[in-house]
Order: C-alpha cells, then sequence, then structure tokens
C-alpha cells in the first residue's frame, strides 16, 4: 500500500498543476494495476479541507462531495473510515471546521462522552462541551 501527502492528494483532485498530475495519475493507476489501495490519512484529510478551502474558494458543500467521493472510491483506504464519514456528515450540517467534528468523532470512538473547546461554532454541538474563558481583570 501507499500513503500520500496532501499536495499530491490536492494535485490528484484539483489538477492545477498538469505535470504534477499527470504523475499522481500514474502513480494511482500503477497502484490499481498492482491491486493495491492508496492510503489518506486522517492528517491528510484534514489539511486537504483546509487547502480546498483556503487556497481554492471550495464551498462546504464542494468539500463535502469531495470528501465523499474518496470515501466512496474502493482505491482509497481511508484512516478510521466511520469517524471521517461521521465527521463528513456533520460537517455537512454544522458551521465548524471539518477538523474539529474529526477530533469529536475520533475522541468518541477512543471513549470520550465530549470534547472540550473553546471554540465558539461547536457551543452547541452535541459530544462537544463549551468552555468560558476566564478574563483577568
Amino acid at each position: 500500500m501507499r500513503g500520500f501527502d496532501t499536495n499530491v492528494l490536492v494535485r490528484y483532485l484539483v489538477r492545477d498543476d498538469p505535470g504534477q498530475a499527470v504523475v499522481v495519475d500514474r502513480l494511482v493507476a500503477e497502484t490499481i494495476a498492482r491491486d493495491e489501495n492508496v492510503f489518506l490519512g486522517k492528517i491528510v484529510l484534514c489539511e486537504t479541507v483546509w487547502v480546498l478551502d483556503s487556497g481554492y474558494g471550495y464551498s462546504r458543500k464542494e468539500i463535502a462531495e469531495v470528501m465523499e467521493m474518496l470515501l466512496k472510491t474502493q482505491q482509497f483506504e481511508i484512516e478510521q473510515r466511520d469517524e471521517v464519514w461521521r465527521a463528513v456528515r456533520r460537517f455537512q450540517q454544522g458551521s465548524a471546521d471539518f477538523a474539529d467534528y474529526l477530533i469529536g468523532e475520533s475522541n468518541r470512538a477512543h471513549g470520550c462522552d465530549r470534547t472540550a473547546t473553546f471554540d465558539r461554532t461547536l457551543r452547541e454541538e452535541e459530544g462537544f462541551e463549551f468552555l468560558h474563558a476566564l478574563h483577568a481583570s
């Protein structure tokens, strides 16, 4: 199995560098020909979402569609696929960042009943505990 770094996955998805896209396409074809999978780690997925949003201006809807496509593609082995699916669903419906939802789902999978956060966008989200900061006087 071969793992992809974020920049390789982004080239595969966005195709903004034709030379690099050809190299990635060849790599994927070779991997499939050997009946292997490409591994996509959770960190790579979080970085990819961030790059698609901040670097390429993808909407939440477009990002969720890309993530669903990756999750449905048989040749991609996704680290903790079930957690990623749940995080994508929450990302589609909520207002927080994908990484925050994935952190929450990962924590839940490891036995946590809640995830403590100062992030206001998670204030009303199930499974998160919003902490109020103390202000020095």
